[in-house]
């Protein structure tokens, strides 16, 4: 590879889009990947087919490792891009010392790319509702942010039985929100509506409120007797679920959690946010009853053809070698259930994140989902063991703009805890490991 790599015109890019033999990369913040136009571009979103490796991730030690797990090879001519020339040229670089010997970089995007209408770009589908932490800055600064008229908003720190993660630090403005308001904890569902009325409306939260969920990732232990307080971002989801299921109209998630926050050299507080309690949430809950199935919908998707009951959980607790949490005995997957394969374990979603805790690219959610026969023209109930990865992965589906995605609310739990229902363990036939893409 020469010193510096050749640069390629607007018109040589496009000649590449659809090459499979060559792959764009985008070098800019995930966010400007998604959609937000950071630098006032003309266009948001990306080059079509183009892929996410923000020249943040350059700073890791395991950068290459995420390069080969995304599908960029050696054999390939990559094409590098981004706003500016430094970072496009810097991962050039990295490309090039790592036995990468046909790298280009493209440094027309902002100017020519995202000006002219007529060359392809892709975008996330409701990306307004995954925020930067920029974009939360300047809402909180000025009372309003792109992509939002609203000034009646509530920023709200997600965790479950650890105000503690709270206390100790969290973003200037924000109020705690303990998951237990929002699910029974005998049942781990959703509460009934006038419990939810009541927890949204002490919050200050309407229908019409913008809400804001973050929370804090402190690496959950299995052996702790709660490791879901140290999974509060996963909090953040179950929260975003539920109030999405009551009626708020307006829900969007910090992209990245607390850590995000930081990244961005942002300073927390440990200042109390002042909650501004509401008479009425201002329709009757659930205002979008359609996003939660229960048992017997949940039975039925298992006997259509035209959805799909998707199980977030890790291969162990799949196959039932762990039934993935304490509290809950039996092991083993509900027949006929899809592996949406979260990650780890039962307080872990590496499958559906970036290393920064930023949600994964979405094409390559939609790719696994694919490769399981999840598609966005089948009623897709995700489920996990009580709900929390399965509103995470719906959380997916929502931004993608699938017309029919929910959350079987009682999962695992509620499946395994009555004998009458079948279980399966052991590794089926086919393995979903082993797909070959074409479901």
């Amino acid at each position: 590879m020469p010193d510096r790599p050749i640069r390629l015109s607007t018109s040589e890019v496009l000649q590449r889009v659809r090459d499979p033999g060559t792959q764009l990369v985008d070098v800019r913040p995930i966010d400007a990947y998604n959609g937000w136009r950071l630098r006032g571009e003309a266009r948001g979103g990306h080059v079509s087919g183009a892929r996410t490796l923000p020249a943040k991730w350059a700073e890791y030690l395991d950068w290459i490792e995420i390069v080969r797990a995304k599908g960029i090879l050696p054999e390939h001519e990559v094409v590098v891009y981004g706003y500016h020339p430094e970072p496009a040229e810097r991962v050039a670089g990295l490309f090039g010392r790592a036995g990468y010997d046909r790298v280009r970089v493209y440094h027309d995007f902002a100017g020519e790319w995202c000006a002219d209408e007529s060359l392809p770009m892709d975008r996330l589908p409701r990306y307004t509702q995954l925020v930067s932490p920029e974009w939360l800055k300047q809402l909180l600064t000025d009372g309003s942010a792109a992509e939002c008229s609203n000034d009646r908003f509530v920023l709200c720190h997600a965790h479950y039985r650890n105000r503690g993660a709270y206390e100790e630090g969290h973003i200037p403005g924000a109020i705690d929100v303990d998951t237990n308001s929002l699910e029974s904890p005998e049942t781990w569902n959703r509460r009934s509506p006038a419990e939810l009325e009541k927890a949204l409306t002490e919050l200050g939260i309407t229908t019409d409120t913008t809400v804001v969920l973050y929370g804090r990732f402190s690496f959950p232990d299995n052996r702790d007797p709660f490791p879901g307080s140290s999974a509060g971002h996963l909090g953040a989801f179950r929260c975003a679920f539920v109030m999405l299921y009551a009626g708020v109209k307006d829900v969007r998630i910090l992209n990245g959690g607390l850590q995000s926050w930081l990244d961005a050299g942002f300073e927390t507080t440990t200042e109390e946010g002042r909650r501004r309690p509401v008479e009425e949430f201002g329709v009757e809950i659930p205002a979008r009853p359609e996003l939660a199935v229960d048992l017997p919908e949940a039975k039925d998707i298992l006997t259509s053809s035209d959805a799909n009951l998707v199980s977030v959980r890790s291969w162990p607790e799949y196959i039932g070698e762990v039934s993935g949490y304490n509290y809950i005995e039996k092991k083993g997957r509900i027949p006929g259930s899809v592996w949406g394969d979260c990650g780890s374990d039962a307080y872990h979603m590496e499958n559906y994140r970036n290393l920064d805790h930023t949600m994964r690219e979405f094409h390559e959610v939609e790719a696994v989902w694919r490769r399981a026969g999840v598609t966005p023209d089948k009623h897709n109930a995700f489920y996990c063991g009580t709900g929390w990865r399965g509103s995470e992965a719906f959380f997916n589906a929502w931004l993608l703009g699938w017309p029919r995605a929910s959350v079987y609310d009682g999962g695992w739990f509620e499946w395994s805890s009555d004998h009458r229902n079948p279980i399966e363990t052991g590794i089926p036939d086919p393995d979903p490991r082993m797909s070959d893409g074409k479901a």
